[in-house]
């Protein structure tokens, strides 16, 4: 009983670092886009859109759905 005590409050020890990969994909996007990357209007609009929409999700807690909208944005990027 004692090991599953533990092994639980590990877990749920563990759940904000899931919750930490949306910022830095956002911070990893905005560098990028500060370098001035060479996009076309539409690729900058997207990856805009992408960066936007992924904060949006983040806050409203969909974690999982922020790294995949945050992903299209990176690969756009290339990063």
């Amino acid at each position: 009983m004692r090991a599953f005590i533990v092994s639980m409050l590990l877990a749920f020890a563990c759940a904000p670092a899931y919750a930490s990969h949306c910022p830095k994909d956002m911070a990893a996007i905005d560098k990028a886009l500060a370098a001035k990357p060479k996009l076309s209007a539409q690729q900058m609009s997207m990856v805009k859109k992408y960066r936007a929409d992924g904060e949006a999700l983040h806050k409203s807690g969909k974690h999982k759905d922020s790294e995949q909208t945050l992903a299209k944005a990176r690969k756009i990027l290339g990063i």
